[in-house]
């Protein structure tokens, strides 16, 4: 039986109690996408060193766990055009509900925000029927 499925558990577990500590630290949801917006949009430039800080590990943590793991395979498509146009539909769709999964699924849904478990669901349905329509139907990933 594969074990793949403990990564998942162990980010899960690493992702929450990072949503915990920086809830209770600083008072405020972390969302990534609101991170971020509030940096590009100018809006969050008073936390700019917290909000640089959370960017640096999102980029330096991973290639520093490298040596931890054996082959890594993401299954992500050759297709560049497809991944392109993913990460605009996605970063759209986070300014669209206000929040990306980060804010909305993790934070929302533990605090029981009626808008974070919505937003989740739409996500989710939006993830379902974009493999659906992508993989099934145009063949494109």
């Amino acid at each position: 039986m594969e074990q793949d499925w403990v990564w998942g558990f162990i980010g899960g577990l690493l992702i929450g109690s990072a949503a915990a500590l920086y809830l209770l630290v600083n008072g405020r949801i972390m969302g990534a996408s609101g991170i971020v917006g509030g940096l590009i949009d100018r809006s969050g430039w008073q936390t700019a060193p917290e909000r640089l800080a959370f960017i640096a590990g999102l980029v330096a943590i991973p290639p520093l766990l490298v040596p931890l793991y054996r082959v890594v395979d993401t299954h992500i498509t050759p297709n560049m055009a497809a991944v392109v146009a993913a990460g605009l539909l996605v970063g759209i769709g986070t300014r669209l509900a206000n929040g990306c999964t980060s804010g909305h699924g993790v934070c929302g849904i533990s605090r029981l925000s009626m808008r974070g478990i919505i937003a989740t669901t739409f996500y989710i349905l939006g993830g379902g029927l974009s493999i659906i329509l992508f993989r099934h139907i145009l063949g494109v990933i």
